[in-house]
């Protein structure tokens, strides 16, 4: 009879969560499986399976706009990180100073991230609108001369998506890096303090050495953030002006449903997952070699 019991007690967990994985397996691993098999076809408007081989690959990495997506992607991703890692360390440290009304700081900071990049994009649009938002603001205040019109520069767009981006995601990076500075042992920051060390230096020896595994947790979700960016570009420039702007995501977008070339598109869905992918795993093997 316990025998029973413990049996049950064991498959009853399993039971409940079977539908959930099943469903993941599904939808998530098997719809990543055919979508690389469609980009092994010439499938157009609907799937058809008539294999072509690497042949969307080639004309994927022959083509000229995908090209200008990846350099777009790479401004995009390095500025993002960087920017949200040194913002989000600085206001991290300065509400690690036991300030008062902590908690409304924390919520101030960390409000964006409540927001969808949609609403984020629609704003951030409108303010950096030349005639409606900022510059007109300014303009109107008496400085005639003053002109701000990143958004409709095609040599400046992709840098108008950066600063709402950084906008919305500096809030989290704080709060996992304030995690980590909360975590830290102060025994090694006192010893220091009492040997004479400056606050600047034990922060720059001691203390961001600490953080390095947050720092790297950081850098995965900010990477994995910036490759999938879609809604936040198409709202504020729609991959423009012309393609100035254009991302991987709003490319494969494109391709698969404006212009009906939906091999060519799973062609380059796949070839994002691959960036994904390059610095996750990775990182999962090291969180796994940790633990054992």
């Amino acid at each position: 009879m316990k025998s029973k019991i413990k049996y049950l007690e064991n498959a009853i967990p399993k039971f409940v969560v079977s539908p959930t994985f099943l469903i993941m397996i599904v939808f998530l691993y098997g719809f990543i499986i055919w979508n690389f098999v469609l980009s092994l076809t010439d499938s157009k408007l609907l799937p058809r399976y008539n294999f072509v081989g690497l042949k969307q690959y080639i004309l994927l990495f022959n083509n000229a706009k995908w090209w200008l997506s990846l350099e777009n992607l790479f401004i995009f991703s390095s500025l993002f990180i960087t920017i949200c890692l040194v913002f989000g360390l600085l206001l991290a440290i300065f509400i690690d100073q036991k300030v008062k009304f902590e908690g409304i700081f924390r919520t101030i900071y960390l409000y964006p991230m409540a927001l969808s990049f949609i609403a984020t994009g629609t704003v951030w649009q409108w303010m950096l609108n030349p005639g409606l938002g900022l510059q007109r603001l300014i303009v109107q205040m008496g400085f005639k001369n003053f002109t701000f019109d990143w958004i409709v520069n095609s040599q400046m767009a992709i840098y108008t998506t950066v600063i709402a981006a950084v906008w919305q995601a500096t809030g989290f990076i704080m709060v996992l890096l304030l995690a980590g500075l909360r975590g830290i042992n102060h025994e090694v920051v006192n010893a220091a303090k009492i040997d004479g060390a400056s606050m600047p230096k034990i922060y720059w020896k001691i203390i961001i050495p600490q953080l390095r595994p947050v720092f790297f947790s950081s850098v995965i979700i900010l990477l994995h953030i910036s490759i999938k960016t879609f809604d936040l570009v198409v709202v504020m420039t729609k991959g423009g002006p012309g393609y100035s702007s254009i991302l991987p995501s709003i490319f494969m977008f494109e391709y698969s449903f404006g212009r009906n070339q939906l091999a060519f598109g799973a062609a380059s869905a796949i070839i994002m997952l691959l960036f994904v992918m390059v610095f996750v795993v990775p990182y999962l093997y090291n969180e796994l070699r940790n633990k054992q």
